[in-house]
């Protein structure tokens, strides 16, 4: 892409009402914009990263053995009613009534949804187990919006549901996708810490949210440092539940069962949560099935979110610096700025338009800087908005034969030829 046809408008001072890190930098790159308090829409930049962190949450999904629904935004009031949410569930939800006097809801989750569904369709133990996951647009109507899309009223989740015959079916779905979660986080370079968590309005005994570690991070949290360790081929249910993590309002130092030399803590920002609550749901909506001996039985389900646009932000509170954004090569919106530093130059700009070309053969992702403007405001510009890679060449690139590779996180500059320089990119 070329940057005088791309639209991100940067900001060089800093949006009032934008105190954290994540919000300041999605603002001043031009990643979003606010429509209204807690609603933005994504422009072209954001809405990049946003589909990669996606992408990437899809994956994991489907590899942990999960199908793939798109279920509506609005809901009908019944199935809340039914499942005896639609009154305690608050303020928070937004309550609409169509033209035909239904009450109707915009969706903050859909665990009602999915049960519906499952209760119509699935009528056998023999087609169990299943787990569904859907990516859509929630609204949650909180009383005080802010941090960005950190705590916005309107974002984007990815919830998965899963059912299962027995009790250990159903934490085997559970082990699946605190493995497919710590794999997701480890992508996206982050460390995310499961901790035992309050399942607050969905409800359930067994519950972990997880915590990116980030030093804004919203929450505070105690941890025994063997989390550290763990990966996804580490990360057993049995072991997580021996293991201590707690947020700061559900610690208590005086019955913590670790020892003080092997306490952790940390500040750490809520990404994703797993819940199991057995027949919480299918019951009162009818979600039962034949078992072996003809009996009806009802069916033992978890929910497992991942919130993507509070990911953008989580990425960005972990990886950033006084310059602005530090991307992982995984979500960045591209891998490589080129720089074209005298685009009068005729020579220059020659040059610049074959490495372009040669960097889309490659099937790279490259944003060329072609705009006719001063050097200093290009380079401030590709540090804020952190791509991995800046290839940058000037007049000086004619006359050495060699281009200014520049890595964004290490800050580390070297002078090569344009051809070692793609190698070091490309691979």
């Amino acid at each position: 892409m070329r940057a005088s046809l791309y639209f991100y408008p940067t900001l060089r001072e800093t949006p009032q009402d934008a105190h954290i890190a994540s919000h300041r930098l999605m603002m001043r790159t031009g990643m979003i914009t606010q429509v209204t308090s807690g609603i933005y829409t994504w422009l072209p930049l954001g809405l990049r990263v946003l589909s990669k962190i996606e992408q990437i949450v899809r994956e994991e999904q489907d590899k942990a053995g999960s199908l793939e629904v798109l279920m509506p935004t609005i809901q009908p009031a019944e199935l809340w009613k039914k499942s005896g949410r639609y009154d305690d569930y608050g303020k928070e939800m937004l309550r609409v009534t169509d033209r035909h006097e239904r009450e109707m809801l915009y969706g903050p989750t859909a665990e009602e949804v999915i049960t519906d569904i499952f209760a119509r369709f699935v009528k056998s133990y023999r087609d169990l187990p299943k787990r569904f996951y859907n990516i859509q647009w929630k609204f949650r109507d909180e009383i005080r919006p802010r941090f960005g899309v950190m705590r916005g009223r309107e974002f984007l989740m990815k919830d998965n549901y899963s059912f299962d015959l027995t009790l250990e079916g159903a934490k085997a779905s559970y082990q699946a996708m605190l493995e497919a979660y710590v794999k997701t986080f480890a992508r996206m370079d982050l460390t995310a810490i499961p901790v035992r968590a309050d399942p607050g309005a969905i409800g359930g005994n067994l519950s972990h949210e997880f915590q990116v570690l980030a030093a804004t991070g919203e929450s505070e949290i105690f941890y025994d440092e063997a989390y550290e360790t763990l990966d996804a081929s580490t990360l057993t249910l049995e072991r997580l539940q021996n293991l201590y993590a707690a947020a700061d309002e559900l610690h208590d130092p005086a019955t913590c069962p670790v020892p003080p030399e092997r306490l952790k803590t940390a500040r750490g920002i809520e990404v994703g949560h797993v819940f199991y609550f057995g027949t919480k749901y299918s019951i009162p909506l009818g979600a039962f099935v034949m078992g072996p001996d003809g009996s009806q039985i009802p069916v033992e389900m978890g929910s497992y979110g991942i919130g993507i646009s509070r990911l953008v932000a989580a990425i960005i509170e972990a990886h950033h610096d006084e310059n602005g954004i530090i991307w992982p090569t995984s979500v960045a919106p591209f891998k490589v700025g080129l720089l074209n530093l005298k685009v009068k130059d005729v020579a220059v700009t020659q040059l610049c338009d074959e490495l372009y070309g040669k960097l889309l053969e490659a099937n790279m992702e490259v944003l060329y800087d072609d705009r006719d403007m001063g050097a200093g405001a290009k380079f401030a510009d590709m540090d804020l908005i952190g791509l991995p890679w800046q290839l940058i060449v000037g007049p000086r690139s004619l006359e050495s034969q060699r281009v200014e590779l520049k890595n964004r996180r290490s800050g580390e500059k070297l002078e090569l030829s344009w051809e070692d320089a793609l190698k070091i990119v490309v691979g």
